[in-house]
């Protein structure tokens, strides 16, 4: 279903609650770029393949702890928002539009979904696919370090509307002053996209303090001592601590190691002095911990990152942006991309951007070249070839959960070549960072057509614009070529290309088909 035809973001609000359960089974809503993340008391209350088939809904993520739905960028803010405001006043409006919508059933394409006629049949079998697909893996993935990895995710995500803000100031005003431009305006725009960067380990303080269940101006308060400029008079380890040192990654781990001082002190210290003793005792013990410790262990840590990325991609580039490139579509179809966000964020901290984004970005590059061919070879299978041109716009702007669990991932070899696009996109943009051009992104978030405007490098903005845009053309090219030549075995042309049948108005001769007994779809040109 093309977004377009995507209601009002107030009633498909309307429309998604009580698919879901109703107000009272929802426990959580928040959003990243392009899904509605939901914490659901009871998960056998969703209905996930009427959510799906809701126009506006672009695939469903049922991984993990979270429920997603994914609607794309920019509509995700605003249903998010009519989302909360139904759960917080009860969804009183929520079953209305829903028996509105079952009435219409798919009526703006003409058919509704059970019908019963051979393109819709196909649709659903690969929606069907999808799905299954999608319950295995999580079935197959649920391990207490995958788990981690997405609550890492979870306190990193909320995060990035500013990181994509800031980073796009901050490439505007370099713009400005290679111009020349406005020189009594750049000072601002410097101040306006360092700040938040500047204080980014307070807000990773409070995220995670809020995501492993403690107070989140307390992990906020320890997490401030990271970037406090009165830290370069602490000698630590023989040497003078310097403000920001260990960055996100020391932000983070004094904020969890706050949670678990103040659960301690939830336990032990005695009611009567619970709101005295334990903020100080978190702070404090927290405190000395991350001034005697932590930060020089994660400022380690963080050089380590920084040093390996350019170490990595300056002599094994070509190699290194293939395999980053070809592996990223599996990690985005398990949910756990997010988890490296920590990674860039500790690139851009130290380096101005992160030259692991525009290489793992290619991924998305491969899977529009594979759904590309996928249109091409299932020419006669109206249905999945509707669902193609719907989920290609997002595609290109980097949001490839409509593609991977709509298209590829459920017709198997698809996916597999769409990896190998990915690999190549990769190797590509690799290859020019062991060549001496770095090919970076001030923010994380977009990828795809979407990440130009967050471009920059240590060359000029043209070159490395122009080595993105060829890393895009070799993935797109290398999708398309790997999928139509290898991405279909002539059962799964048989099974999937099938006819419609054809709409004969009265007199008219009829288009021809298949000779009498000859399998429908089994003719492979």
């Amino acid at each position: 279903m093309s977004t377009a035809d995507a209601p009002h973001p107030s009633a498909l609000a309307a429309q998604i609650l009580p698919l879901v359960g109703g107000a009272q089974n929802v426990e959580s809503v928040a959003h990243c770029m392009t899904r509605l993340r939901l914490g659901l008391r009871e998960r056998t209350l969703a209905r996930d393949e009427e959510l799906r088939t809701l126009p506006g809904v672009l695939g469903l993520v049922a991984d993990g702890d979270a429920y997603q739905v994914v609607l794309g960028p920019g509509v995700v803010g605003r249903v998010t928002r009519e989302f909360a405001s139904l759960v917080e006043g009860g969804g009183s409006a929520g079953g209305g539009a829903t028996e509105g919508r079952s009435a219409e059933g798919h009526s703006a394409e003409g058919h509704s979904a059970g019908d019963g006629s051979a393109e819709d049949r196909s649709a659903e079998d690969l929606a069907a696919r999808g799905a299954a697909l999608r319950a295995s893996r999580k079935r197959a993935n649920a391990t207490p370090l995958k788990h981690l990895l997405r609550r890492i995710a979870n306190i990193f995500v909320p995060l990035i509307p500013a990181l994509i803000g800031c980073g796009i100031i901050a490439g505007l005003n370099g713009l400005l002053i290679n111009l020349k431009w406005l020189p009594s305006v750049t000072p601002a725009l410097a101040a306006i996209a360092s700040g938040f960067m500047a204080l980014i380990a307070v807000f990773v303080g409070l995220n995670t303090a809020k995501e492993f269940g403690g107070t989140p101006v307390l992990g906020g308060a320890v997490a401030a001592i990271v970037v406090f400029p009165g830290v370069a008079k602490i000698d630590a380890f023989g040497q003078s601590l310097s403000p920001g040192q260990g960055g996100v990654l020391g932000a983070l781990a004094a904020a969890a190691l706050a949670v678990q001082v103040e659960k301690w002190c939830r336990r032990w210290v005695p009611e009567s002095l619970d709101v005295l003793l334990t903020p100080t005792l978190t702070v404090l013990l927290s405190g000395l911990a991350t001034v005697y410790g932590l930060m020089y262990v994660a400022g380690e840590v963080s050089t380590a990152i920084g040093e390996a990325a350019n170490r990595l991609l300056g002599n094994a580039g070509a190699v290194a942006g293939f395999a980053l490139g070809g592996l990223f579509l599996p990690l985005v179809m398990l949910g756990l991309h997010q988890a490296l966000i920590p990674i860039h964020t500790t690139l851009i901290e130290q380096q101005g951007y992160t030259v692991l984004l525009p290489i793992l970005a290619m991924a998305g590059a491969g899977q529009v070249g594979a759904a590309l061919a996928v249109y091409v070879r299932l020419r006669r299978n109206a249905s999945i070839r509707r669902t193609v041109k719907s989920a290609l716009p997002p595609g290109l702007l980097g949001v490839g959960e409509p593609l991977i669990y709509g298209v590829s991932l459920p017709l198997g070899r698809p996916f597999v070549t769409a990896c190998v696009g990915g690999a190549f996109g990769g190797g590509f943009i690799g290859l020019f960072n062991m060549l001496g051009t770095k090919v970076g992104a001030t923010a994380i978030g977009p990828s795809g057509w979407a990440l130009f405007p967050l471009l920059q490098g240590d060359k000029g903005l043209a070159e490395t614009a122009a080595i993105y845009a060829g890393g895009l053309l070799v993935g797109y090219a290398t999708g398309f070529a790997a999928t139509y030549a290898f991405g279909f075995s002539h059962e799964l042309l048989t099974e999937w290309n099938a006819e419609p049948k054809p709409d004969v108005e009265p007199g008219a001769a009829p288009e021809p088909g298949p000779a009498p007994g000859e399998a429908r779809g089994a003719r492979v040109t």
